[in-house]
C-alpha cells in the first residue's frame, strides 16, 4: 500500500513536470545576440544597446540589455525557439525584469508579443501584435502598466489603472492569462490586479442595452424635495440691493444745467437679504430616480475564447525613451505560473538585495564626498578671510612705516633740521663768545 501512495505521488509529480512547456526563457547571457534581432526600421532614429549589469547589482556577470543612447526608437525581438504556438486550453504567462536606473522621466519599458508574420528586421510601432505588456511612465501623472489585448484587429486597453514601479532598481512585471477567461497581474510576484477579461476590457458588446421603447412617464415625480406651500416671505424682505449713498454730497462745481440732475453714487445696501426663495420641504410625491429598463443586446455575441491566440511567434521591445538607461533582464514565457516564481526567486531574490545594498553604500559614499567637499569649502573660505586680514594689516604697517621715515608734515621735518643745526654748529653767537672768553682767563 505505502509503496502504491509513493508511487502515485511521484507519477503524479512527473506529470506535473511533463505538462510544464516553456517557450523562451532569456538571461540575456553571453551570444544573446545571436538570440536576438533588431530592427532597423526607424534608420539612425535607432537606439543602440548595451550588455551590462548596470550601476547597482549583486554580480557584475549579471547582465542585460540597456538602452544606451536618449531619444531614440529601440526595437528588438527574439523568436520562440521551439516555434510558433498557440495558448488555447492552456494558461500563458509572461513574465520579465526592468530597471529603470536613468530615473525615468518619460518612456516605455513593455514588452510585446507578436505573431510569426512579424519580419524581424522592419519591426516598428505599428506592426500588429497580440499582447502589450508592461510599465510605461511619462511625467508626474502617466505611471501605469500596460496590458493590451489585440481582439479582431483592435488594441484594446485595460479598464483598470494600475501603477508600475518608477524607482531606480530591478522589477518583475507578471502577467497571467488563464483559458477560462480571467487575468492576474504581478510585480514582484505580488498580485497587483485580477478579475475577468469580459469586465475589465471591451471585447464584446454589452449584454444589456436600454430598451428604446421606454420613455420615463410624464407624471413621474423625481424631486426629492420641493417649496414649501406654507412659507411666505416676510413683508419687509424686498430691500434693494443697491441704496444711494447717504455720505455723498453734490460737488460745489456742480452745474445742474450743463451737468445735468445730480445724483448719489449707489452703494451696497447693508439690509439686503438676497433673493427670497422658500424653505424645501421631503416630496411627499417623490418616486424615486427613473431607471431606464433594459433588454438583451441583440448584438451580443458571447466569446469563450477571449483568451486565445492561435500564433505567437516573437516577443520583444519596441519603446521609445527620452531619457534611456533601463536595463531588460529574466524573460519568460511559459505555461505555468509555479514555474514563473520559482524563476523570479532564483533570479531576483539575491539580485533585489544585492542592488539596494550597492546602492545604499554608493549613496553613504557620495554623502561623506559632499560633506567632505562642503567642508573643504568652509576651510577654503577661512583661509581666504585670513589671507585678506593679513593683507589688510600690512598695508596699513606700510602706511605707518612710510609715515615715520620720510615725514608727512614738512612743517615738522624744517623744524627738526633746524633743531639739529642748532645742536651740533650753535644758534647763539653771543653765548659761543662767552666760552671762548672764559677758557682764555682760566690759560692765564
Amino acid at each position: 500500500m505505502y509503496c502504491i501512495t509513493v508511487c502515485m505521488v511521484i507519477a503524479g509529480l512527473i506529470a506535473l513536470s511533463a505538462g510544464e512547456t516553456v517557450y523562451l526563457k532569456e538571461t540575456f547571457s553571453e551570444g544573446w545576440e545571436d538570440r536576438w534581432v533588431k530592427s532597423t526600421k526607424k534608420g539612425s532614429d535607432v537606439g543602440e544597446w548595451i550588455w551590462t549589469a548596470g550601476k547597482y547589482y549583486d554580480d557584475s556577470e549579471d547582465k542585460g540589455i540597456q538602452t544606451g543612447e536618449d531619444a531614440r526608437f529601440y526595437g528588438i525581438s527574439a523568436e520562440f525557439p521551439d516555434g510558433a504556438f498557440s495558448n488555447e486550453d492552456t494558461t500563458l504567462v509572461i513574465q520579465f525584469q526592468v530597471k529603470h536606473e536613468q530615473s525615468i522621466d518619460c518612456g516605455g519599458g513593455y514588452v510585446k508579443l507578436w505573431p510569426s508574420t512579424l519580419v524581424q528586421k522592419d519591426m516598428h510601432g505599428d506592426s500588429p501584435y497580440n499582447i502589450m505588456f508592461g510599465p510605461d511612465i511619462c511625467g508626474p501623472s502617466t505611471k501605469k502598466v500596460h496590458v493590451i489585448f489585440n481582439y479582431k484587429g483592435e488594441n484594446l486597453l485595460i479598464k483598470k489603472e494600475i501603477r508600475c514601479k518608477d524607482d531606480v532598481f530591478s522589477h518583475v512585471y507578471t502577467l497571467i492569462l488563464n483559458s477560462d477567461n480571467t487575468y492576474e497581474v504581478k510585480i514582484d510576484n505580488s498580485k497587483v490586479e485580477s478579475g475577468k477579461l469580459e469586465d475589465d476590457w471591451s471585447f464584446l458588446k454589452p449584454m444589456k442595452i436600454k430598451d428604446p421603447e421606454a420613455k420615463k412617464p410624464a407624471n413621474w415625480d423625481d424631486k426629492k424635495k420641493i417649496d414649501d406651500p406654507s412659507d411666505e416671505k416676510p413683508e419687509d424682505w424686498d430691500e434693494p440691493a443697491n441704496i444711494p449713498d447717504p455720505d455723498a454730497t453734490k460737488p460745489e462745481d456742480w452745474d445742474d444745467d450743463t451737468d445735468g440732475d445730480w445724483e448719489a453714487p449707489m452703494i451696497d445696501n447693508p439690509d439686503y437679504k438676497g433673493e427670497w426663495t422658500p424653505k424645501q420641504i421631503d416630496n411627499p410625491n417623490y418616486q424615486g430616480e427613473w431607471i431606464h429598463p433594459e433588454i438583451d443586446n441583440p448584438d451580443y455575441e458571447p466569446d469563450e475564447f477571449l483568451y486565445k491566440y492561435s500564433d505567437f511567434g516573437s516577443i520583444g521591445l519596441d519603446i521609445w525613451q527620452v531619457k534611456s538607461g533601463s536595463i531588460f533582464d529574466n524573460v519568460l514565457v511559459t505555461d505555468s505560473p509555479e514555474l514563473a516564481e520559482e524563476f523570479y526567486k532564483e533570479t531576483f531574490e539575491k539580485l533585489s538585495k544585492g542592488e539596494k545594498a550597492m546602492k545604499d553604500k554608493h549613496d553613504e559614499e557620495e554623502a561623506a564626498s559632499r560633506k567632505q567637499a562642503e567642508e573643504m569649502r568652509k576651510s577654503e573660505e577661512v583661509d581666504d578671510d585670513t589671507d585678506t586680514d593679513a593683507t589688510d594689516s600690512d598695508t596699513d604697517t606700510d602706511r605707518i612705516t612710510d609715515d615715520d621715515t620720510s615725514g608727512t608734515d614738512p612743517d615738522t621735518d624744517s623744524d627738526v633740521d633746524r633743531i639739529t643745526d642748532d645742536d651740533t654748529s650753535g644758534t647763539d653767537p653771543d653765548t659761543d663768545s662767552d666760552v671762548e672768553q672764559t677758557r682764555e682767563k682760566d690759560e692765564f
